[in-house]
């Protein structure tokens, strides 16, 4: 078996183009908490399921796990400057001067977003350095166009115009 480094392992990843969502929750206190996640996948669609991984190391996972529902924001291409805010590990409050609607569910939800799910959280499985959480999705909504924004190769990337 051959052997390889952490960053050939990250470097191979990155060769898989993946859209960016910004995961959104209020924990319990009433403290909205958001952060950049480009792991995430659909899972089932009946039941309605996604998936996302969190860093254990993440200052939002207590927050992520103890509140019942979370928000998908799925972003579309002129929103990198939201995704880097929200990629930022701080214990600042990230949501500070931001535009945001609460969603039923009462997690926030970023505007001009392609997509919103609201999902109430599932389950949670270990998963070596991150965590697995599992949502079920109770609400959505959706634009009628615009592209994602994507990260490839450790960058952010843009679609390319559709084939004729």
């Amino acid at each position: 078996m051959d052997s390889f480094s952490s960053r050939d392992f990250r470097n191979a990843l990155g060769c898989f183009a993946t859209g960016i969502t910004v995961m959104t929750a209020c924990d319990a206190d009433g403290r909205m908490v958001g952060i950049t996640v480009n792991s995430f996948a659909s899972v089932s669609l009946d039941p309605p399921l996604i998936s996302f991984c969190l860093d254990r190391n993440a200052l939002s996972l207590n927050s992520f796990l103890n509140a019942p529902h979370f928000g998908v924001n799925v972003l579309a291409e002129d929103q990198e400057a939201l995704s880097a805010a929200f990629a930022r590990s701080s214990a600042a409050d990230k949501f500070i001067g931001l535009r945001f609607e609460v969603g039923t569910t009462g997690c926030p939800l970023l505007p001009d977003c392609l997509s919103h799910l609201e999902c109430e959280r599932e389950a949670a499985h270990a998963a070596g350095d991150h965590l697995i959480v599992i949502g079920r999705v109770v609400r959505l909504a959706q634009r009628a166009e615009g592209k994602p924004l994507l990260y490839f190769r450790g960058r952010y990337a843009k679609l390319g115009e559709p084939p004729v």
